[in-house]
């Protein structure tokens, strides 16, 4: 099984969360930016680059670790627990890690962005960001997020 290594990050602003779906894929439901590590890249590098690509900010704050998931991709979605979007199986393990990082405003209520170099080197991925609030009822239905993001909302709670 390929192992993928990823780096994700929960933005927040006061206690809302930076999330984003994909207009052109609804099914997938909330993400939150970050992807795939280029080879020889760290976490952390990885991390601030797909947070860039994915929402079109650089951020100038510190990106603190705090949870770490092991996703079996080919058995979550042999067992229906995850729908691949089309044209871009999901195939091998995810190792990912999570930063939090915290700003003091937010940069807008709602945008959209394009992600144009997707680590399948597919086409451009149309994302809607917007915020939740990370106490709210959105954020604490597991079912409303893609593949897991929703697992380490719980830990990033505890930070407030």
């Amino acid at each position: 099984m390929k192992i993928h290594h990823k780096a994700y990050v929960y933005l927040t602003c006061g206690t809302k969360l930076l999330v984003f779906d994909e207009p052109d894929t609804p099914q997938l439901g909330l993400q939150v930016p970050g992807g795939t590590l280029d080879p020889g890249e760290s976490h952390l590098i990885g991390a601030r680059r797909e947070f860039a690509e994915e929402t079109g900010l650089d951020l100038d704050a510190a990106f603190d670790h705090f949870a770490d998931q092991d996703l079996p991709f080919e058995t979550l979605v042999r067992d229906g627990l995850v729908i691949p979007p089309p044209d871009r199986p999901l195939k091998g393990r995810h190792l990912r890690k999570h930063y939090h990082v915290r700003i003091s405003t937010a940069p807008a209520e709602e945008w959209e962005h394009f992600e144009m170099t997707p680590s399948n080197g597919g086409p451009p991925i149309r994302f809607r960001l917007h915020w939740i609030d990370l106490f709210g009822k959105t954020a604490m239905d597991p079912s409303a997020f893609f593949a897991g993001f929703g697992e380490p909302l719980d830990a990033l709670r505890r930070r407030f």
